[in-house]
């Protein structure tokens, strides 16, 4: 919901650490890391006794460095859609698995906390689904409007409004969502629940603007 305006003090907080970086690290480097950090906090989440403070410091980390990888690319000119890519299939992986990890960690037994972490995942995929589509038909338009057909340009145009529309979960939220998972392990069957119910009322505000704009 903030990400938009939470923006230019991202920018303001990394770009100044671009400069030193050493020339020899790549943005693929640091994203990779991330990964490497994400996948680390996983595995101590799942740990039994769950080991909180050494979960929690591998997942600053892969949130600074999934913060520096973007930033460093555009400090040097060498943004790609590789490097998009590769870092969008990062974030989503360790979302995937950082509920289910901590779950496994805290309540390994309990099948009401895994019907809520599968509520969870069940909505990320839906959600995922309607962004995603959304990206799809928006190249579409851009691409009939190359061609010159103005009726691909007036729907470009819709769809773009829709596609950055904010929902209620976006990227600072889930971030906030997940380390008090983190934090607080036992709770993470009603934390589980909540953001199930959130990331639904992000799916509804998202096909209604979709439906209107696709008429």
């Amino acid at each position: 919901m903030f990400d938009i305006s939470l923006r230019p003090l991202k920018d303001k907080l990394f770009d100044p650490c671009c400069s030193y970086v050493p020339a020899s690290i790549k943005p693929l480097h640091v994203t990779i890391f991330a990964f490497l950090f994400g996948l680390l906090s996983c595995y101590f989440a799942a740990t039994k006794p769950t080991s909180v403070s050494l979960s929690l410091l591998f997942w600053a980390l892969n949130r600074a460095l999934d913060c520096l990888d973007g930033a460093l690319a555009r400090h040097r000119g060498t943004t790609s859609d590789l490097g998009g890519f590769l870092d969008l299939l990062g974030d989503f992986t360790i979302y995937s698995l950082l509920p289910i990890a901590i779950a496994r960690g805290s309540a390994p037994t309990d099948p009401g906390t895994f019907m809520a972490i599968a509520a969870l995942e069940a909505t990320f995929h839906v959600n995922n689904f309607i962004l995603f589509y959304l990206a799809a038909v928006t190249e579409k338009a851009v691409s009939e409007q190359r061609e010159g057909d103005a009726k691909g340009k007036d729907k470009k145009k819709e769809l773009t409004s829709v596609m950055m529309r904010p929902a209620l979960v976006e990227g600072m939220e889930s971030g906030l969502i997940f380390t008090a998972m983190l934090g607080f392990p036992d709770s993470i069957r009603e934390l589980s629940w909540t953001m199930s119910g959130l990331v639904a009322f992000g799916i509804i505000q998202r096909s209604a603007w979709a439906i209107g704009a696709l008429q």
